[in-house]
Order: structure tokens, then C-alpha cells, then sequence
């Protein structure tokens, strides 16, 4: 059947509506160093880094957008914004790289050039240790620093100063790529010169976005589903199909499928694929499944908020919400200390049982009479969960008659879990007459 053209343009307004452009952009934070009541540095020449920072953050925004980019800053205007805040202000939005603009000083007034800060592993600081995430970022955040370097010192024809391993907060605390850019030293007349003309300001924000391009095209880089450090990972396909629907989420551009999962991430998984506000709630808890409710009953226990019941999980964490439920609905357990502890580690046997309440039910009353794999004997108390799940052939041990039930799960074994149970319901209902 040939298709009128008003109804093709009509299925396009709506493709257009439901995915805008924006949405499939990758996002940039470009942070303005200093501001308000801190000035940064002064320039021999009497400049303000504050003043310089913002406008080459400014223009940089500008050129980022024109190529299509999604970007937000943490600044727009004269203003004193903390250290924590940008980079919690980084961490809300989502975003795919964080670039800091700044104007170098130092006693020495000779010295000039440009250098980009990153936070490296390898030179840790003791009294400033790293968030876990920008540790796992090294290579991400050196090679972005390496490719914006390399397009500065080209384009601006400055000294190149090199790349140096830096413990500045807004660099060692996020949870993406994250470089410092020092453009120039005010400490020094031509540099400060320089940094006093518009043409060469505009032309650092040109180097600084040429760098950005570089490290990340928008071609192919663009969807949140797509992560760099997946393409001969094993789980590859289980974590592709996740982020698609939206369940998984990566760091940056990538996943870090290696990485040990905490007790709160693997809880927001359960929350994403089984929607625990839908699980009948256990009397015995006593904990609101809606945690903005207090006073209600279900059956003989009174529920009441979880930061009064787990000591350990107060309203402000970032998955409280969803801790909520889970213990409303019987899927997650305290310890005897009256804790939850989510930023634990979770171990495999403990993602097994969690797993199993909510995949398999009625599989905990079923003893497993032939344990599958060797270290789990049938006295074990996660021996059921683990039987259950293998025989319904959603996990499998890390050798063929060995479960490590007390190894930490990592992201990717994680996904691969969710991704077979997905499947096979899938199956399942498209049986279904």
C-alpha cells in the first residue's frame, strides 16, 4: 500500500516528539572554574580568572551545541558555586564527560604553556583518596585529557606542559571522565595577554571542543546504551539489550562490567525489572512500601519509615526509595546489628536470594535434594536459591561445579542474570494463545 505524504510527515512529527534530537546526544558538563567571592587567580595584567574561565566555558557551550551536543554548566553567571556542589551537580544530570576550565598561576613568572589535570590511580594521595568510579575511569579520563592537550596546543599554539596526575576535588570525585583544563598561565605577560583577547579565548574553546569531538563523536557515541569498554566483553550482549530498555545504566560511556555491585545497585535493578511497590508487602517488616506514608497498617505491623528501622540508611540515600520497598516486601534483609549496609558489596549467594523471592516463590520451600555445584551443599542456607535459579537456567557457577556463593557479583554477571530471566519470561508469554 503506497503511504500519503501528510502520513508519512505525521509518523515523523511523532518519531520527532518521542525522541527528540537531545535525547540521543551525548551530554557535556563544562564547569567554569572559581567565581562569586573567589576570583582565582589575578593576572599581571589585572584579569580575573574567574572572568576568562567563564567566558571560554561560555563559548565553548556555544560551539558544543552547534555540533550537537547536549550541555549543561555549573555556572552561568558571577556567582560562588563549592566544589561538592559542582560535582554533585555533575553527578544529577546524567552527563557523559566533565571538562573544568581554568587559568594557571605560579611564583615563577617565565612559566607558560597549557596542561589538562586527570585523576590517576596509579598516584593516589592518601589524605585525598578518589571516588571508587573516577579510580576505575583512568583510562577514560587520561584520554580524553590527552586528546583535548593535543588539540589545544595545535590550535591555541601554546607550550605544551603536558598531562598531569592531579588530585584537585572536582577531577578525583565524580562518577564520569572528568579533566581540568588550565588554558594559560596569568602569571605570565603573554600569556595573560593572550588570555586578554577575545579571538585567542575563542579559539581555546574551539581546541577544547575539537578535543571533545575527538574523544567522543557524536556518531555511534550517542546513545546511552552504547559503552566503550563492552565490545569483546562476555556479557556484552545481555548488557546491550538492559540498557536498550532501560533497566542498566553505565558510568560515562562506559559500563564497567568488571566492577563489584553494591547491595543499593542490585536492589534499583530488582526495583527497575520487578516494580517492588507492586509486591505484597510482609506484615512482620513493618516498613512502608510507600516511604512517604507513615501510620499505615498492613495486617498486625505498623509501618514506619526505613531510616527509623535500618540505622544505617538514612532519607537522603540515592536509593532509599527503592531500599524501601524491598524491605516492605520482604526481598532484602537486615543484619543483626540492625543494618542494611547498601554500599556492601552483594555477594553472589545473596543475589541468588533476593533473586529467587521475587523470580521463584514457591522454590523456597522445594529442598534441594542434588546440589548443583559443589560448594554449595544442600545445608546451605542460599542452597535452594542457587538451585532453583540454575535449574531454571538463569545462573551459572564461575566453573562448572563451582557456585563461590561468597564472591562479590560484578555488574556483568548481574546483567547476564537479569537478561536470561528477561528472555525467558518473554518466551513464555509470546507462547501464550
Amino acid at each position: 500500500m503506497k503511504r500519503r505524504p501528510y502520513t508519512i510527515m505525521i509518523l515523523l512529527i511523532a518519531l520527532l516528539i518521542a525522541f527528540p534530537p537531545s535525547a540521543f546526544a551525548a551530554k557535556i558538563v563544562v564547569d567554569a572554574g572559581h567565581g562569586g567571592s573567589d576570583p582565582g587567580a589575578i593576572g599581571v595584567n589585572g584579569l580575573y580568572e574567574k572572568t576568562i574561565n567563564l567566558d571560554i566555558a561560555q563559548k565553548l557551550k556555544d560551539l558544543l551545541l552547534q555540533q550537537g551536543y547536549e550541555v549543561s554548566m555549573t555556572r552561568t553567571n558571577d556567582t560562588y558555586v563549592s566544589l561538592k556542589d559542582r560535582v554533585d551537580y555533575t553527578n544529577a544530570q546524567k552527563a557523559d564527560l566533565f571538562v573544568s576550565i581554568h587559568a594557571n598561576s605560579y611564583s615563577n613568572p617565565e612559566s607558560r604553556g597549557a596542561m589538562v589535570l586527570y585523576y590517576d590511580k596509579d598516584y593516589p594521595q592518601t589524605d585525598y583518596p578518589a571516588s571508587p568510579e573516577m579510580a576505575a575511569l583512568t583510562p577514560e579520563s587520561k584520554e580524553l585529557a590527552e586528546k583535548v592537550l593535543n588539540k589545544f596546543v595545535t590550535t591555541v599554539g601554546v607550550n605544551n606542559l603536558g598531562l598531569v596526575e592531579s588530585s584537585v576535588y572536582v577531577v578525583r570525585m565524580g562518577t564520569i571522565p572528568s579533566i581540568l583544563v588550565e588554558t594559560s598561565f596569568l602569571s605570565n605577560s603573554k600569556d595573560a595577554a593572550m588570555l586578554n583577547n577575545d579571538e585567542v579565548r575563542t579559539k581555546m574553546a574551539q581546541a577544547i571542543a575539537l578535543g571533545i569531538e575527538d574523544y567522543l563523536p557524536l556518531s555511534g557515541q550517542s546513545q546511552k546504551d552504547t559503552f566503550s569498554d563492552i565490545s569483546d566483553h562476555w556479557a556484552r550482549e545481555s548488557i546491550t539489550r538492559l540498557s536498550s530498555q532501560g533497566i542498566i545504566e553505565g558510568v560515562g560511556n562506559q559500563f564497567l562490567p568488571n566492577k563489584e555491585m553494591s547491595r543499593a545497585e542490585w536492589i534499583t535493578l530488582l526495583d527497575r525489572v520487578f516494580n517492588l511497590s507492586q509486591v505484597l508487602p510482609v506484615t512482620s517488616t513493618g516498613v512502608c512500601a510507600d516511604t512517604t506514608v507513615t501510620g499505615v497498617v498492613y495486617g498486625t505491623g505498623v509501618c514506619t519509615p526505613l531510616s527509623e528501622k535500618a540505622k544505617d540508611v538514612k532519607a537522603g540515600h540515592w536509593a532509599y526509595a527503592s531500599l524501601s520497598k524491598a524491605v516492605a516486601a520482604g526481598v532484602l534483609d537486615g543484619y543483626e546489628d540492625g543494618t542494611l549496609r547498601p554500599d556492601q558489596p552483594v555477594t553472589r549467594a545473596e543475589v541468588a536470594a533476593m533473586f529467587q523471592r521475587l523470580a521463584l516463590p514457591l522454590a523456597s520451600t522445594t529442598a534441594a535434594t542434588q546440589p548443583p555445584f559443589k560448594d554449595v551443599p544442600t545445608d546451605a542456607w542460599s542452597a535452594n536459591a542457587i538451585a532453583s535459579l540454575k535449574q531454571a537456567g538463569w545462573i551459572d557457577g564461575i566453573t562448572a561445579d563451582r557456585f563461590m556463593p561468597d564472591r562479590r557479583m560484578t555488574r556483568a554477571e548481574a546483567a547476564s542474570l537479569l537478561d536470561r530471566y528477561k528472555q525467558s519470561t518473554q518466551k513464555t508469554t509470546n507462547r501464550q494463545p
